[in-house]
């Protein structure tokens, strides 16, 4: 796991990714950092953003030779609309190093803890015992999602949580470890640390992202791979 320095509004904390010393009997499993560059390309969508862009400058290329225009002119307008291209995409590879940088995700033997927030600070507390089952979603580039489903009357605002929430489910919202690197070996210790309490709980893989639409359903809960 990589070790980054923490922004001002969280030099309090007395354990990086969480807001107090550890009680008596919990210790820490595991503390993971989302990828900035697989949270740039899934949360912030830049594949999608630059392959607009290419499709938007190449018509607007296209329509300026055929209607008799100029080299210089269109060079011309190709620079600008590349710089504009550029600006955009480096705004979104920006914001997913600021949510990246600003997010830790802990396993503990009791819970899980999402800290996050670039503006907001924010921190939520998932017991193991309330967590019912995990969907594993791995990525071709070694990083995947981690989505948590709730035990039965558990509710978090999805707007409060989001980006670590999967996405367009808001009924029930689940919370998401997103971009995780090494994936398949963090939700190993998910499951081997509810099943230290409980035998009901199980993680499923799930087909990458990349190859299904953002409407497909979650897998059921099944044994690990």
């Amino acid at each position: 796991m990589s070790h980054r320095h923490a922004n001002n509004e969280y030099d309090h904390e007395p354990i990086r990714g969480l807001p107090e010393e550890l009680p008596a009997g919990e210790e820490i499993l595991c503390q993971v950092e989302p990828e900035w560059w697989s949270m740039a390309r899934r949360t912030f969508h830049t594949v999608q953003v630059g392959v607009y862009f290419a499709l938007l400058i190449g018509a607007h290329q296209v329509y300026h030779y055929s209607q008799g225009g100029g080299v210089t002119e269109g060079l011309t307008s190709l620079g600008w609309q590349l710089a504009l291209a550029a600006a955009g995409l480096g705004i979104l590879c920006g914001l997913g190093v600021l949510y990246a940088r600003t997010t830790v995700y802990t396993l503990t033997n009791r819970r899980v803890v999402l800290r996050f927030g670039v503006a907001l600070p924010m921190m939520i507390n998932l017991p193991l015992d309330r967590i019912a089952a995990a969907d594993l979603r791995p990525f071709g580039d070694g990083t995947g999602d981690i989505a948590l489903r709730l035990a039965k009357g558990e509710w978090i605002s999805y707007w409060a949580l989001w980006p670590h929430a999967r996405p367009w489910h808001l009924s029930p919202v689940i919370p998401s470890l997103r971009s995780v690197p090494d994936a398949e070996r963090v939700a190993g210790q998910l499951v081997a640390a509810v099943q230290a309490g409980s035998d009901d709980i199980a993680v499923a893989p799930e087909r990458s992202r990349d190859r299904v639409s953002s409407d497909d359903r979650l897998a059921p809960a099944g044994a690990l791979a």
